[in-house]
């Protein structure tokens, strides 16, 4: 196998990068400026290196602190509960919220042998029990997975005086009745509201 065959085999195991796609990726990298390809593999070399997560909510930073636990113009009294990093940013692109975050690092799948131990869980409860919480925003993908974590979170937190509650799933916006699934029209229908 050349080099170049070893790359195609590297970049199809990223996420949503299949087989034709990474060796699109692979020759225009072969055609493009040094100076640019030099600078991309120094930037994933280094990532590893620079980056880690935040000891208080596991968002990832360069500084020792996030963005959002190092600004104190946050509403300290919030948290908001996702499964990953990058839930974090897509929260913040919104510009709707403006609490704290929890990144448990997935979520509850027995099946791939992920526990309730193997996630930040106890870290989040030490978090709300400091005192200045007083709601906890549940924000797990809505899965199987994402709905068991956040009735375990649920459980764990009820006897806490905090408000638990989770983000409202139902239809997209601009979306057709006619192409929503089942599961997604029920949740619609049990999450509406007065108008």
């Amino acid at each position: 196998m050349n080099q170049l065959e070893r790359l195609i085999r590297s970049l199809s195991r990223l996420p949503g990068v299949g087989r034709k796609s990474a060796a699109r990726i692979a020759h225009y990298l072969l055609k493009a400026d040094s100076a640019f390809v030099t600078r991309l593999a120094e930037e994933i070399g280094t990532l590893k290196e620079r980056i880690h997560p935040c000891p208080v909510c596991g968002n990832f930073t360069e500084d020792e602190l996030c963005s959002v636990c190092s600004d104190p113009r946050r509403d300290g009294t919030q948290i908001c509960v996702v499964e990953e990093p990058q839930d974090v940013a897509t929260i913040e692109s919104t510009g709707e919220y403006n609490g704290l975050f929890h990144v448990l690092g997935g979520a509850i799948n027995p099946m791939n042998g992920v526990g309730p131990s193997d996630l930040s869980i106890d870290k989040l409860v030490k978090r709300a029990s400091e005192g200045t919480v007083k709601e906890i925003i549940i924000a797990t993908n809505p899965t199987v997975e994402g709905d068991t974590t956040a009735l375990y979170l649920q459980n764990i937190l009820k006897e806490r005086p905090i408000e638990v509650s989770r983000l409202a799933s139902g239809l997209p916006v601009g979306g057709d009745l006619e192409y929503a699934d089942k599961l997604t029209l029920a949740r619609s229908f049990r999450g509406r509201t007065k108008l």
